[in-house]
């Protein structure tokens, strides 16, 4: 991408930026709640790109002041000075393209959202719900260490530990756009805890994540909804409460259902439940925008593709392997106490790489 065309498309998006700016000042879109907050995280998510665009172009009247120097200086010392400083400027503007071609790429428009991940014991039997159970500390770690709220909406306990599933929502901006790398199958090579001779087993977990549906994202109508109360339901289907407070929405068109038990409360937990079929519903959708991503990607990064093998953990050689991209790293123990952002940065990597090869393909 030449100077010329950066500062053309910087230009572009500084007259869209301008404009979202007055019309966040109108008091028709004020008083619009759904447009004003499409247009206020527009304008938030635009905020980078301009203050790149400002750097930049100072960067540039740099260089030209300092080459004119250098056409009209006579002494020497300054002249040297002049040289080092527009090698030093020549640097830092390759730097800020690199940036900027970044900045520029396509972004989900889902990324900004809290997240709803799902993790099912797969093959494996007690083992993987085990693991499952892993995972989800693991997850538990790294939004603690992110800053980021976890809150479990619902799950199913195994007999010997772990879950054979647990949902739970990540609370924190832009936790979507970082979860999404983790949707897939997991598998774990190790000696489960019921193997008597100390064999190595092969288990597997599946992560599927997705952007939590605001409000303003999809509209459920009350006659498409089918409501059920019922009483809570513990291990083994034993009843844990006597009150009918468990709640079961059936969305009828298309026949998605949720249940929550876990808050106090039947308001809570109807609540609770509207939330996650919302996103449920909206993620019909999404899925398919994915898949259409996922025919145009060879990484398999941010597609959600559930049955896709994406990462193992190798314990007796303390190892993790993301598949996607052949990282490799001998640090278990931390990758599973969260320390996952060295996996999730190079997948970040590898997914602008093939965005920018796109647009090559594309401009050429």
């Amino acid at each position: 991408m030449t100077e010329k065309l950066i500062l053309e498309k910087l230009a572009g998006v500084e007259k869209k930026y301008k404009d979202i700016e007055q019309q966040l000042s109108n008091p028709d879109v004020i008083n619009d709640q759904k447009k004003f907050v499409r247009l206020n995280r527009e304008y938030h998510d635009l905020q980078p790109i301009i203050n790149a665009y400002h750097q930049y172009k100072d960067i540039l009247e740099g260089l030209q002041s300092t080459k004119e120097l250098l056409e009209n200086e006579k002494d020497e010392e300054m002249r040297e000075m002049a040289k080092e400083e527009l090698e030093e400027l020549e640097k830092q503007k390759q730097e800020w393209e690199e940036k900027i071609k970044i900045l520029l790429l396509p972004k989900d428009p889902d990324d900004h959202k809290n997240a709803v991940v799902e993790i099912r014991a797969g093959t494996g039997g007690d083992e993987a719900a085990i693991f499952a159970g892993d995972l989800f500390r693991m997850y538990t770690k790294y939004c603690e260490r992110k800053g980021w709220k976890v809150e479990v909406t619902r799950f199913t306990d195994s007999d010997m530990g772990g879950y054979k599933e647990i949902v739970f929502n990540v609370i924190g901006d832009g936790a979507y756009g970082i979860m999404k790398f983790e949707s897939g199958v997991h598998r774990v090579q190790r000696v489960p805890k019921t193997e008597s001779q100390g064999r190595i087993h092969t288990s597997a977990a599946t992560v599927a994540v997705f952007p939590e549906a605001e409000e303003f994202d999809i509209e459920l109508k009350p006659e498409d909804i089918k409501k059920e109360i019922t009483t809570s339901r513990g291990p083994g289907g034993q009843s844990v409460n006597t009150t009918y407070s468990a709640v079961r929405l059936t969305h009828i068109p298309t026949g998605i259902t949720v249940y929550c038990q876990n808050e106090r409360s039947q308001l809570q937990n109807y609540q609770a439940a509207l939330k996650e079929l919302r996103t449920r519903v909206y993620t019909l959708e999404y899925e398919k925008k994915m898949k259409e991503i996922a025919a145009k990607r060879k990484t398999m990064v941010s597609t959600g593709d559930r049955s896709a093998k994406i990462r193992t953990y190798n314990f007796p050689q303390n190892r993790v392997t993301d598949h996607r991209i052949n990282l490799t790293l001998y640090n278990l123990q931390e990758v599973l106490n969260g320390d996952l952002d060295p996996i999730i940065e190079q997948l970040q990597i590898a997914e602008n790489a093939e965005k920018l090869k796109a647009e090559t393909q594309q401009a050429n």
